[in-house]
């Protein structure tokens, strides 16, 4: 398990208590007492840890090596029962947009996501989870597919970012986001969003309009990552906790500004420290929010989606 700087006085009981267990083994000493008062110690600094996190270290943990990518996720929600597609049909097959069938229990959902890497070459190739147009083109040609078949849609976001480079912008890259906010504006078949890890700038947006819009516990949402925030207004990265704080991004204030409907919990220390209840509280949130919103006819859907939208910012006195 890697730590973050903040969790180094975690790190350091786990190293007590590895270092007792190992002294229990390898003697006869019964240290049972000692590693049950390191354990009772953990937990206690774990709640009050996690407790109180800033914005800069939810940020730190939505980043985490081991938090799991949306197809973590996928494979826990629907294990074998899942297809992947690929390519836009008109350029190439972007490995850092992933999308395909799933089936939760008996219900098929299309899934869209952005996928990060996990090592060097897989980082390379998932090109850090920076989506380039042909990646916003598979996925609205999906989202078609999906609304052709009545099928409905979870989007997962995950991306520091659609990719900056010139060559993406040479093709369109803030055409192919503004044509998937329109599009999925417009889908008659539900569409769920869910912020798995990092949702910034039009990255996110491509493919996070929505019915309902949720936030993991330790992820973050925003039009602008905190370190570029503070390398245009100080000149430097010096100030990223500070803009990290002023942009309000965590989902506990995306709810108080209505830019989401809800906030999903995660197991103690983040999403990483148990996938598989993690996966088992989206499963039931995905399956609730469908029920809610399978009912509701085209337009319906439609209207409510371009009233939420219409209404975010909008204060009465």
């Amino acid at each position: 398990m890697e730590y973050l700087d903040f969790e180094k006085p975690l790190q350091e009981l786990q190293e007590q208590f590895n270092k007792a267990c190992r002294i229990g083994e390898e003697s006869d000493i019964d240290v049972s007492e000692t590693c049950k008062q390191i354990e009772k110690k953990m937990e206690s600094i774990k709640k009050d840890l996690y407790k109180n996190l800033t914005p800069w270290q939810r940020v730190q943990l939505s980043r985490h090596p081991e938090r799991p990518y949306t197809m973590d996720y996928i494979q826990g929600l629907c294990g074998k029962n899942f297809i992947e597609l690929h390519g836009d049909r008109n350029v190439s097959d972007d490995k850092a947009m992933v999308g395909g069938l799933g089936k939760i229990k008996d219900q098929s959902f299309m899934f869209i996501g952005q996928q990060k890497g996990r090592n060097t070459k897989d980082r390379q190739q998932r090109n850090f989870g920076m989506a380039n147009p042909e990646g916003y083109r598979k996925a609205l040609r999906l989202m078609k597919s999906a609304e052709k078949f009545g099928l409905p849609i979870v989007s997962l976001i995950d991306t520091p970012g659609a990719y900056p480079g010139l060559e993406a912008e040479e093709r369109g890259q803030g055409q192919a986001i503004a044509q998937n906010i329109l599009e999925m504006s417009r889908l008659k078949v539900p569409v769920i969003v869910i912020v798995i890890g990092e949702g910034a700038s039009g990255g996110a947006l491509g493919i996070g309009l929505g019915d309902r819009v949720m936030m993991l516990e330790n992820s973050w949402y925003s039009v602008i990552s905190p370190e570029n925030c503070s390398s245009i207004l100080w000149r430097n990265w010096e100030h990223k906790e500070e803009a990290a704080e002023a942009l309000k991004l965590t989902a506990e204030d995306a709810k108080k500004l209505n830019v989401i409907d809800q906030i999903i919990k995660e197991p103690l220390g983040g999403a990483h420290h148990n996938l598989e209840e993690m996966c088992t509280t989206l499963k039931k949130v995905i399956l609730e929010t469908f029920k809610e919103l399978k009912n509701l006819s085209a337009e319906e859907l439609i209207e409510g989606r371009i009233k939420k939208y219409s209404e975010m910012g909008v204060y009465k006195s």
